[in-house]
């Protein structure tokens, strides 16, 4: 056997307070990395596991700066259903606007208005070609009801109008520039492609954080496999608007994965990557060679993840994550360290251990908006959480994929890699993040950086005996047992020599 490595995970360093020239925590921009070109206020990704990421997971941290990837555990028309159901949240952009046809009365626009609950009706000839627009002022009484929408709308030539794909900050400029409330989007032929509306950019300037694309949409991503349907899959969730795909392999650095990523990557080049998971340097290369966009780290340290106990395969995750994401410095493609977290300190260590961001799922796994089943245990609130190489999870994957089939030769094949358990209520995801953000803030300070690239320059690491960690939690008057040598500090490179 050859000389063994050192693996240190979160418990086993401590980051050495600096002099910081920061003011205040606010001074500290905590924008991660998810992947090449998504970019995150708040670096944080939830996991994509049935117990934690479907829709209203997604909208609840985009709409705070992070990001939700859907699992895919279930039928691919309702993952890419659930998708649509993100990009329809709070849009900016009115993918469908209400219309007329310009023969229709104004007192059948009234009417609709008022069914529809819209201030204004785009009118459009058979084509859908844009006519004209009608709003609310132009309902006067017209007598015996037998004006047309075209005698009283605003007609065409004087409509101000946008291409499809058009900035929002363009559209801000456009909508201030001629003193407007709507602006109708139309392609080179003039047909109807969508409304961009003065009341949908407040709403969007209301949260300023929050993780949106050039239309203002709040983004998503979706989780495929590496097997079966995973293409089909890939596509329908491009279609129905995923800003990226995650390959969600266990084992990450296998032929398998790198096959999928290759297949994948070629067919939608233009939709971000994500593929893991790997502990290794090498698997890190290799998942970036393929055309991944961003490379998710972690074997083993999810709550629920017993693979270490299983397999005995893994790296402890300071270690795999500082590997990684040197092994991919000269890239612009960023690490995601996956699995382990369990409160902002731990978040604070990984990213300055070189991660663009963190996907977490057991501190989701217990919010509102979490899919997991609500369970009450001697009058306290839980939900239900559970790994995804779980039995339960396998069993319930098989049920969706072969229903009314036995399952007792499932039962006896599958080799568990992860439990099912409960874990406590903890209300709106919304409380989740602030406390995540602000202690990555708090960790910032300590360290002198206003950005995460500065986190992971200034950083030093020390590592810490068992005495030292237990030091650090909440205890009361104990005796204190002093080190017959104090660690010296050091940079992360040199602890894991």
């Amino acid at each position: 056997m050859t000389e063994l490595p050192l693996g240190l995970t979160y418990d086993d360093v401590v980051l050495i307070p600096q002099r910081s020239t920061l003011r205040s925590r606010s001074e500290a921009d905590t924008t991660g990395s998810f992947s090449r070109r998504l970019r995150l206020r708040v670096p944080i990704a939830s996991a994509n596991m049935d117990t934690v990421t479907e829709w209203r997971m997604s909208v609840a941290l985009a709409e705070r700066g992070g990001l939700g990837v859907l699992h895919r555990f279930m039928p691919i028309s309702e993952q890419a259903e659930q998708v649509l159901r993100v990009k329809r949240h709070e849009p900016g952009y009115v993918a469908e606007p209400e219309t007329i046809g310009a023969d229709a009365t104004v007192s059948a626009a009234a009417e609709r208005m008022r069914s529809r609950r819209v201030s204004s009706l785009l009118v459009v000839d058979g084509e859908g070609r844009l006519l004209g627009i009608l709003s609310r002022r132009d309902l006067r009484p017209d007598g015996d009801g037998t004006l047309t929408v075209a005698q009283r709308m605003t007609p065409r030539a004087q409509l101000v109008t946008a291409r499809p794909g058009v900035a929002l900050d363009d559209a801000r400029a456009l909508l201030d520039r001629h003193r407007l409330e709507k602006l109708p989007v139309v392609d080179e032929r003039d047909v109807l492609r969508g409304l961009i509306t003065d009341h949908d950019l407040a709403r969007l300037a209301e949260r300023p954080a929050a993780s949106r694309d050039a239309r203002g949409r709040l983004l998503v991503a979706a989780a495929v496999g590496a097997v079966g349907d995973y293409r089909e899959r890939a596509a329908a969730l491009v279609e129905a608007g995923a800003d990226a795909l995650v390959i969600d392999i266990a084992h990450g650095h296998s032929d398998l994965a790198i096959a999928a990523a290759e297949r994948v990557r070629a067919d939608h080049p233009q939709v971000e990557l994500v593929v893991g998971n790997v502990a290794t340097a090498e698997g890190a290369r290799d998942l970036a060679a393929a055309g991944a966009d961003g490379v998710k780290v972690g074997v083993g340290p999810g709550a629920a993840c017993t693979t270490r106990l299983v397999a005995g395969a893994g790296v402890p995750q300071i270690t795999a994550v500082s590997a990684c994401a040197r092994a991919l410095a000269d890239t612009d493609v960023p690490v995601i360290a996956d699995g382990g977290i369990r409160n902002s300190g731990d978040l604070v260590k990984a990213l300055a251990a070189g991660a663009g961001c963190a996907m977490i799922g057991h501190l989701l796994a217990g919010t509102e908006e979490s899919p997991g089943e609500t369970v009450v245990r001697g009058g306290q609130r839980y939900k239900v959480y559970r790994g995804m190489a779980s039995r339960a999870a396998a069993r319930a994957r098989w049920q969706r994929e072969h229903d009314g089939e036995d399952l007792d030769e499932l039962a006896l094949a599958v080799t568990p890699e992860g439990v099912e358990t409960v874990v406590p209520f903890r209300g709106p995801v919304a409380d989740i993040l602030r406390d995540l953000a602000g202690g990555l803030r708090s960790g910032m300070s300590y360290c002198n950086a206003r950005t995460l690239d500065e986190l992971r320059a200034n950083a030093r690491f020390m590592r810490i005996t068992e005495a030292g960690r237990r030091e650090g939690l909440p205890h009361g008057l104990e005796a204190l047992l002093t080190a017959s040598a104090e660690p010296a500090a050091a940079p992360l490179d040199e602890l894991l020599r």
